[in-house]
């Protein structure tokens, strides 16, 4: 798997849910297990989607969150109101940023071929989460947590070009693949509400589902929204702590995996090393992305899956990752090593060379002289 999996029959899909954990190495219970994980999923959707905004009043049901002690003006924190509310301003967080999802290719806009049923049965005309967001923007200003916790508050007023109005509306039953996304990131930060949701995690579940809902095989691609689910839960069991602010400057966090990546520059070209650290160049500075995002942003998307085949595959969990981005520093060294601050920094936040192959080949010539 690290040297490239190949996409035919659906093999890369099969080989990422065993390497990520998910499938058992026991092919016999592939079976069984696949129909208890998509079942329980099912059950998330359930319980986290279809019940906060049950049934439209059409159907002689009030709202079944309205209720004489469960006021939307209830002070109780524990009320299923304030839960609500509370969840919006996750949802409305997930909504920006899923749907500007590689805004240069057009399939997260496009429909599903396999919209969640569940949800978009017309019988019952559950409330889906864009139209929760919707309804949420028009009353509350949008609220966005960055990383460092920052609390930026806009007003919906001076809506960015990417506004809700900009995309082209789907039909009834239909729905786009940022919707089928978002709902995988809502019920995550559901699921999890130590960490909830952090922006960049947008990054880290798109080429999962990208990969899972292109699969050949139409029996899995079916299920791409579960499958992704539980591979990303995975995946960020590995990776959360890069999320977790307070564990920045522990050993599990990225400041230390930053620094470990000029430690290793240090050791495989200290003229480069020593160039940097002259010119006050920081890891931070381009580094905490590269790491934290899986490289998701400095590559195109087919490049950013390769690289994944030999993410997953290493046994050592991220530890290769160490050696891309020295990899990726050594490639341009004559560049750096020529360059003032200025000039160095712009290299290194829009990197410029777009042959993964080369950066693989050199991170693995890295390993090997270890």
């Amino acid at each position: 798997c690290s040297t490239g999996i190949p996409f035919d029959g659906g093999l890369r899909c099969l080989c990422w849910k065993i390497l990520l954990n998910y499938l058992p190495l026991e092919k016999a219970l592939w079976s069984s297990f696949l129909k208890k994980q998509r079942d329980l999923y099912s059950q998330f959707l359930k319980e986290m989607i279809i019940q906060p905004g049950i049934a439209k009043a059409n159907l002689g049901v009030s709202r079944e969150d309205v209720t004489l002690e469960d006021h939307p003006l209830n002070p109780n924190p524990d009320s299923r109101w304030n839960t609500y509310f509370k969840d919006n301003e996750v949802l409305l967080q997930i909504d920006k940023d899923v749907r500007r999802l590689y805004p240069d290719m057009a399939f997260f806009q496009r429909p599903t071929d396999y919209p969640c049923l569940l949800i978009l049965d017309p019988q019952n005309e559950f409330e889906t989460l864009r139209k929760r967001v919707e309804q949420t923007t028009l009353k509350s200003q949008t609220v966005a947590r960055n990383r460092s916790g920052v609390t930026n508050v806009s007003s919906p007023l001076k809506t960015t070009p990417n506004s809700l109005s900009e995309y082209e509306v789907l039909p009834n039953g239909c729905e786009a693949h940022w919707e089928v996304v978002e709902r995988i990131l809502f019920i995550y930060a559901k699921l999890n509400p130590g960490i909830a949701y952090v922006q960049g995690m947008n990054e880290i579940v798109g080429p999962l589902y990208y990969t899972f809902a292109t699969d050949p095989n139409s029996e899995w691609k079916e299920h791409a929204e579960a499958d992704t689910f539980f591979c990303f839960t995975n995946l960020m069991a590995e990776i959360r702590d890069n999320f977790i602010k307070s564990l920045d400057d522990s050993q599990c966090g990225i400041t230390y995996k930053m620094e470990k990546v000029y430690s290793t520059l240090k050791e495989k070209d200290v003229e480069l090393y020593l160039k940097l650290q002259e010119q006050n160049i920081k890891p931070q500075f381009f580094a905490f992305r590269w790491l934290t995002l899986l490289l998701s942003q400095e590559f195109l998307l087919p490049d950013v899956i390769r690289i994944w085949d030999s993410l997953f595959a290493d046994d050592k969990r991220f530890d290769f990752l160490l050696l891309v981005c020295c990899a990726m520093l050594t490639l341009i060294r004559d560049q750096l090593l020529e360059g003032d601050f200025t000039l160095n920094m712009r290299l290194l936040q829009d990197y410029p060379i777009s042959d993964v192959h080369l950066i693989l080949k050199k991170a693995k010539e890295l390993q090997d002289s270890k």
